[in-house]
């Protein structure tokens, strides 16, 4: 006997009428229970569990509405398709209200309905297989893609695509092909370190470089100040991706966007990237013309990047931008991004608004420090799904909202995104090394080259040197730096953290989203 593909019962005081319908969706595997009223699917609905309800809006006594509010009322997720010969839209707007799936005018023929049952009781399986067999093809095409000679704008669309199937997982959860795509990604990511490795000296000499972390004003906040317009520009600390694409279908009611990126520099973390960007300098040249920034740094403590106002507006006054008035806040807390959108519409007479938000950078570190946030957040699907909840409930979107009824154009990023490591390795430092998890400079520091690249000449990289003998390392893959001692508790601490600093497409690809809103 052939499984039923579903249970329906159909509600219709005219059922007689329907039977080659019925008929119909019984030769298709549909196992189907007729009502004349109302009353007899209630009583039914209570005592027999249904897939689907097929329901007449126009019957005797308690009409379409009323039982759909009932039947609701037993099994509130219970599917309801509505089929009435009324097209006023009224109705129509009252039916969607009780969250019917489905609204049919009739007539209606049998293949009307057996369309509008497969997709209400199949969608999910249908979907998943589709997503099965797609990523299986397309896997194979990115294992041989990896064989090629990838440029830059090559493996930003590769990273696209394996974003793509992370989301399209995140939706379908039992493909059962997550662990093959964790593996593809950790795969593309050691390849891409042997690409940054051959090449990221030579763009830092600006041979047909990408973007990188000093060119984010100068490419994309400046041509629009230069066209008479006012920019928000805003850094969401930490921000992936994968992050980014969750939250753009919000974004997207309010605003027309354009998605670039650019590249950050290493190493991958705020003290670098960010004050690269709001300085529009490399790491070598802050530290010697903002000596303040020096001694930060050579402490290698906290509060690194106290220095951006001031970055930020000396690089507006080289670009010419130095008629213009430049607001710039961080937010750390709820209290302060509240207070800065309660004062928006105030902000909206300046040329240039410049926000740094570190929410998404601190949920990672906290993750670290909280089992219950590991509970909540244990891979990529769970991050990004706190983001995204994050997000839609924030100070920010708020903010955003107001400003895409302005003059503004909103220029967004971020100055490094994150990788969830795995693997720890043993590094030979002093006491004055840095306490990065996935970089570190100090003196005659020393790891397997196998793990991190190995920077014994800064120069080359545009580090700063802090005296004789200064080298780097920056971790490579999902590995994370440890010290001998007390090895055992850090590598049982750190492991499956979200940390940033090295080299992966996670930390090193952020997109740069332009937005323009729609009124």
């Amino acid at each position: 006997m052939n499984k039923s593909r579903g249970k329906i019962i159909w509600v219709d005081d005219e059922i007689d009428h329907l039977k080659p319908h019925i008929l119909f969706l019984e030769e298709k595997g549909y196992v189907i229970t007729p009502a004349t009223n109302g009353g007899d699917a209630i009583i039914l609905t209570q005592s027999q569990n249904y897939d689907l309800v097929l329901l007449d809006h126009f019957m005797p006594g308690m009409d379409g509405i009323e039982t759909l509010r009932q039947l609701k009322t037993i099994r509130p997720n219970l599917p309801v398709i509505m089929i009435t010969k009324s097209e006023e839209e009224w109705l129509m707007d009252e039916a969607i209200s009780e969250q019917i799936a489905h609204y049919l005018i009739k007539p209606v023929n049998p293949t009307q309905i057996f369309m509008a049952c497969k997709q209400i009781l199949e969608e999910t399986q249908i979907t998943e297989d589709k997503a099965t067999s797609g990523y299986l093809q397309e896997f194979q095409e990115i294992e041989n893609q990896l064989d090629s000679d990838l440029q830059i704008d090559d493996w930003w669309d590769l990273y696209n695509r394996l974003v793509k199937w992370q989301l399209n997982f995140d939706r379908h959860k039992d493909t059962g092909l997550g662990n093959i795509l964790d593996e593809q990604i950790l795969n593309c990511n050691r390849e891409f370190v042997h690409f940054v490795n051959e090449n990221y000296t030579s763009w830092l000499k600006r041979a047909s470089s990408p973007s990188l972390s000093v060119d984010v004003i100068p490419n994309w906040v400046s041509p629009i100040l230069k066209n008479g317009e006012k920019v928000c520009f805003i850094i969401i600390d930490g921000m992936r991706l994968d992050q980014w694409m969750t939250i753009l279908p919000e974004v997207g009611q309010y605003f027309d966007y354009q998605i670039d990126y650019h590249l950050s520099l290493l190493p991958s973390a705020t003290p670098f990237s960010r004050n690269a960007i709001f300085s529009g300098f490399y790491p070598d040249e802050i530290l010697v013309k903002y000596p303040q920034q020096a001694e930060k740094m050579k402490l290698a403590g906290s509060s690194l990047n106290l220095f951006e106002e001031l970055f930020l507006k000396d690089q507006l006054k080289r670009l010419k931008h130095q008629q213009n008035r430049v607001m710039y806040h961080k937010i750390h807390t709820i209290d302060e991004g509240q207070r800065f959108n309660n004062h928006v519409a105030e902000y909206l007479q300046v040329n240039c608004l410049a926000v740094v938000v570190n929410f998404v950078d601190m949920l990672a570190h906290k993750r670290s420090e909280s089992d219950v946030l590991q509970e909540m957040m244990p891979d990529e699907s769970g991050y990004r799904f706190a983001v995204k909840t994050w997000f839609e409930n924030s100070w920010l979107f708020q903010s955003l909202k107001t400003l895409s009824k302005s003059d503004f154009t909103i220029v967004m990023t971020s100055d490094h995104g994150s990788v969830r490591v795995q693997r720890g390795a043993i590094v030979g430092a002093d006491r004055e090394t840095s306490s990065g998890v996935r970089y570190k400079y100090g003196h005659n520091l020393n790891c397997k080259e196998k793990s991190s690249l190995v920077i014994k000449r800064p120069a080359d990289y545009r580090l700063p040197e802090f005296g004789p003998q200064t080298n780097y390392l920056i971790a490579k893959d999902d590995i994370y730096f440890l010290y001998p001692t007390q090895y055992h508790r850090y590598l049982s601490l750190y492991k499956n953290s979200f940390q940033h600093g090295g080299i992966s497409m996670e930390e090193l690809m952020v997109p740069v989203i332009t937005m323009k809103g729609r009124g």
